[in-house]
Formats: C-alpha cells, structure tokens, sequence
C-alpha cells in the first residue's frame, strides 16, 4: 500500500513541475508579448515555484536513499539545500521584478488588457488542474506543493479581476501596482521560508519541540540521576534527532542500567524522533563532554 502511495506521490510531482515549467515560459514570453509586468512577475515567481517543484520530485525519490557511508543519516537533509536554493532565486527574481514595476510606475506604459485576460484564464487552468490533481495529497512534499499551487490560483485569479478592470477602465498604473503587490506577498512567504531554512541548516532545535520538558520527563525516570551532552537537531525540518548523556545513580546489577535506558528510550519513542542515541554512564566514571 506504501509503495503504491510512492509511486503516485513521485507521479504528481513529476505532472506539477512539467505543467508549471511549460507554463513559466509560456507566461514570460506572453508577458513581454502583451506588456505586462504583472504577468512576467507571476512568471518569475512560477519559474521559481518550477525549481522548488523539480527539487521535491527530486528529492522525493532521493531521499528514499538508506544511509551510506557518505551520509550516515541518509540523504533527507537534502530537502533543505532546494529549499536554500529555491528561496534565493524567488528573492532574486523579485528584485528584478519590483525594479521593473517602479520603472513602469515612473513612465507608464499601456498593457494589453484582453491579452492578460487570455493568459489569465490559462493560467487559473492549468494551475487549478494541479490543484485538484494533488488536492488529497499525503506526504509532506506533496502538501507543500499543493498549497503553493493553490497561492498560484489566487495570483491569476488577480490579475483576471485586475486585467477586467484595465479593460473597461483604461489605466497604465494598475498593472505595476499589482505586480508590486504579487511580488510583496512572494517575498513575506519566501522570507519567512528562508529564515526557517537557514535555522535547520544552523541545527536550531525545531520549535515544535520542547527540550525542557524532555529533560524534566526523564530527569524524572528512577535511577536518572543528571544529563548531559543533549542535543536536538532537525535533518529536514521534518525528522528530528535527539542524542544525550545520562549518569545512573543507585545501580546494583546490569538490569537497571537496561531498564532504565528502555523508559528514557520509550520516552523517547513517544516523541516521535526519527533517530536518537542514549548513552549512560556510572557515577564513578568520567565523561570527557562535561
């Protein structure tokens, strides 16, 4: 059953990024055709979308790779290298676009508003398909890119409301403004993606986890007597690992010291880490992490 849901996670991200890749270029090229830095502004945010959707097709049969010698973890961590990747070249084509749209601001020019209509009803399409294509998706990649998608819908939709309007009310400066507008609400979400990125690279402690509370919850287990060494880190910002010292007190015999490390690691367990190490230690020995 597993293996069938692989395949046809692998299928709809192959499908997502083949349409949005086709449909970027399409846009640039009708965008530069129709005059329109709005529509160009939604292309370089799909162009964007398209590297993000070919690193999780990528990456969604990359990281079913198991652990080698070269990467004893596996190679989940590489999810965050495209995230990086995906979020600089989202930033960098919004620079390019908002220092268009200001220029088109300062000398207005007029746009094709029955060509952006055109594009805009395509673009609504072929993204919406996708949507429903992916709208009952499973895995965490697949969710991502569905909500992406979803934000693609609601910038068409937009620039359709924008382009009827420009229609019937002829006016140079609604199309720059609204690209400024496409492209801020870009940047505040790619913003905010990188920060999080760069926390996981910098191995912050995901913030769904609370490490004080692990350490009371097994500070608590009888014969714990202190811990230390503990650290918490995220592969990907989904698989989390944890690894800690403890120092026994009040052992007698080999069973404690085994049934101790079973309640800390059922503790453990619970909290639904994807890897973690527990290491003990007597209280006569000496640990050169103190």
């Amino acid at each position: 059953m597993g293996h069938n849901h692989d395949h046809s996670s692998t299928k709809n991200l192959k499908l997502a990024f083949w349409m949005n890749l086709g449909f970027s270029i399409f846009e640039i090229i009708g965008g530069i055709y129709v005059n329109s830095v709005a529509i160009i502004s939604d292309a370089i945010h799909d162009l964007g979308d398209s590297i993000s959707l070919g690193s999780a097709w990528y990456l969604e049969k990359k990281s079913k790779q198991k652990a080698d010698s070269k990467f004893s973890f596996g190679y989940a961590r590489y999810s965050l290298l495209g995230a990086l990747i995906n979020s600089v070249v989202l930033i960098v084509g919004s620079g390019i676009v908002i220092y268009a749209a200001v220029g088109r601001l300062i000398n207005p020019e007029e746009s094709d508003a029955l060509g952006m209509i055109v594009f805009a009803v395509i673009g609504v399409a072929v993204n919406g398909i996708v949507v429903l294509k992916m709208r009952s998706s499973k895995s965490l990649n697949e969710k991502v890119v569905y909500w992406h998608m979803l934000e693609d819908v609601l910038g068409w939709v937009a620039v359709l409301i924008a382009a009827i309007v420009i229609y019937f009310y002829p006016n140079p400066y609604i199309d720059p403004i609204l690209s400024l507008g496409i492209t801020a609400y870009i940047l505040y979400g790619v913003i905010g993606r990188l920060k999080e990125t760069l926390y996981f690279f910098l191995q912050g402690v995901p913030k769904e986890i609370d490490l004080d509370e692990i350490q009371k919850s097994i500070l608590a287990v009888p014969h714990v007597h202190s811990m230390h060494h503990t650290h918490v880190w995220s592969l990907d910002g989904d698989h989390h690992v944890f690894s800690t010292h403890l120092c026994l007190k009040n052992i007698d015999s080999f069973g404690q010291i085994t049934s101790t490390k079973a309640a800390v690691k059922q503790l453990l367990e619970e909290k639904d880490f994807s890897h973690f190490t527990v290491e003990t230690e007597l209280d006569d020995e000496s640990c050169s992490f103190k």
